[in-house]
């Protein structure tokens, strides 16, 4: 016992001593430098918290959404398990799940599993895409490339309803509009899909901006006002793809997942 007193003894004569010095090195130093010298500390630990806490919250969340019939649930399908459940499946309530993308469960390594949002395109019951945006990383809209002229008026007031939402302006939520169905011979390019919604929409916003004046829901206009619409104008990024939840072909979409939800 004699021993260990004896060390504890050394120990903390060594502590004071180091503490005395510290004590005195920091009374040479000006005040002026010390209390920069401080600041800086608190300044760059405050950063580091955040960065922390940031990357912790970061969501892993990817809404698929579209009108019905539009191949969402297939694509939701063919991201998990690889399989297309063959062909068309209607889903009346949102369909989700967390899981390692299909094409990268035989990777080595640690991979960031996504979360999936499957929101019906129903219009009744839409409002339920309300539940996931403030949560979202990303939207895929989805669109059918075979019946898209027919759709046309109704894919762009929805995008247009999506495009105008607070959460997805204020957060700049990225939109991957995903043709689908392009393996089918007559079905329409991106391009001319990109083109037609881009002319639809700028239709739209005319005939709103009245309405968005008076209606506190309809939170943001799209575009420049006295310029033709385009999705480069938009705050955040929206692009356009072509894919085929029948065939597998929907390497851009995981392509966009992978962009916005790190591995």
């Amino acid at each position: 016992m004699s021993k260990l007193t004896e060390g504890m003894e050394q120990w903390k004569k060594e502590i004071e001593q180091w503490s005395r010095r510290g004590i005195e090195f920091l009374q040479q130093i000006p005040p002026p430098q010390l209390y920069a010298a401080c600041a800086v500390l608190l300044l760059t630990t405050t950063i580091l918290i955040l960065i922390r806490l940031f990357r912790r919250t970061k969501s892993n969340t990817i809404v698929l959404t579209g009108l019905s019939g539009s191949g969402k649930t297939v694509l939701f399908y063919q991201l998990r398990d690889g399989s297309s459940h063959q062909g068309t499946v209607t889903s009346m309530e949102p369909n989700e799940d967390t899981f390692v993308l299909h094409s990268e469960s035989t990777k080595k390594g640690k991979v960031k599993p996504v979360h999936i949002a499957d929101v019906p395109g129903h219009s009744r019951l839409r409002p339920k895409l309300e539940e996931f945006l403030p949560q979202a990383a990303g939207i895929v809209f989805v669109v059918d490339a075979l019946d898209f002229l027919s759709n046309c008026r109704a894919v762009s007031e929805y995008l247009y309803d999506i495009l105008t939402k607070s959460t997805v302006v204020k957060k700049k939520i990225p939109v991957l509009i995903c043709c689908n169905k392009t393996d089918k011979v007559t079905a329409h390019t991106k391009e001319f899909i990109r083109k037609q919604l881009e002319k639809e929409i700028d239709k739209l916003r005319t005939s709103r901006s009245a309405i968005s004046e008076a209606d506190v829901t309809n939170d943001f206009t799209l575009g420049v006002q006295g310029e033709a619409f385009a999705f480069s104008q938009c705050c955040n990024k929206v692009t356009v793809a072509e894919a085929s939840g029948l065939t597998g072909e929907i390497s851009p979409v995981e392509q966009f997942i992978r962009e916005h939800v790190k591995p």
